[in-house]
């Protein structure tokens, strides 16, 4: 039985760990060649190793998403390299302090997969591009306060940038999803809730910190990137082919509250 990827290559930026990772090997599992792009060359070298031990198709490249033209030479390299182009998983993020940094990486960072991947997309005949929002692209985020000093305030604009940006994420992808919706191309939206990744190991590696996040979700528990991946690989296979424009919680409940 052929898988639902087969003979499909995609380009997973961030793909040197955490989602971007298990993204990339359910992706190989599924059939498809990956080229894995990250910041850190060294851990996109270390999936594609995965990927090729295990049996599957696979390169690594180094990407730095904030700059335009590298995204567009990412994509194209990934084309020449691997045979095609037919999935974008615009995955790379940072969660930090700074309003340019976090803006700059998780939306503009994903703006330029969008305006140059769904160009490519569409000259090539089509495609499905996911982008990795967060349950912060469709609410607030809670501050716990464990990181605080006994008696600390939390500052009013601690995840303003993270939650901007993954707000900005779900419009680009309602926009692009509508732009290239005749043109062959589908652009949906992942929302996960709190993960075990290590975006967010600061936290669950205090007992306090972990027991905060469980409680925000009504499955009492934080999901597992391969849960993500599992999304992913639905919404660029056909199984999902009238689906677009869609920012899909993947929560344990969290965005049902």
């Amino acid at each position: 039985m052929a898988e639902r990827l087969d003979g499909q290559v995609a380009l997973v930026t961030g793909g040197g760990s955490g989602l971007g990772r298990a993204m990339a090997r359910r992706f190989a599992e599924e059939g498809a060649a990956v080229m894995c792009a990250d910041l850190n060359e060294e851990g996109a070298q270390d999936t594609a190793a995965q990927i090729a031990e295990a049996g599957g198709r696979s390169a690594a490249m180094r990407l730095n998403v904030t700059d335009s033209d590298a995204v567009k030479d990412a994509l194209e390299r990934t084309d020449q390299e691997l045979g095609g182009l037919q999935i974008v998983v615009n995955n790379a993020g940072v969660a930090a302090p700074d309003w340019d940094l976090t803006v700059d990486v998780n939306l503009s960072g994903v703006y330029y997969g969008l305006v140059h991947g769904t160009q490519m997309l569409a000259e090539r005949g089509g495609g499905a591009i996911v982008n990795i929002a967060s349950v912060a692209g469709l609410n607030a985020l809670v501050s716990s306060g464990v990181s605080l000093a006994p008696g600390e305030e939390p500052p009013p604009d601690r995840a303003a940038a993270y939650v901007a940006s993954k707000h900005g994420v779900v419009g680009l992808t309602r926009q692009f999803a509508v732009n290239f919706g005749q043109k062959g191309v589908r652009v949906n939206a992942i929302c996960p809730g709190y993960i075990y990744t290590p975006m967010t190991s600061g936290m669950t590696e205090i007992p306090e910190g972990e027991s905060f996040l469980q409680g925000l979700h009504p499955m009492g528990r934080l999901g597992r990137d391969e849960e993500i991946a599992s999304a992913a690989a639905f919404l660029v296979s056909d199984d999902a082919s009238f689906v677009t424009g869609v920012a899909l919680p993947v929560d344990g409940g969290y965005s049902a509250r």
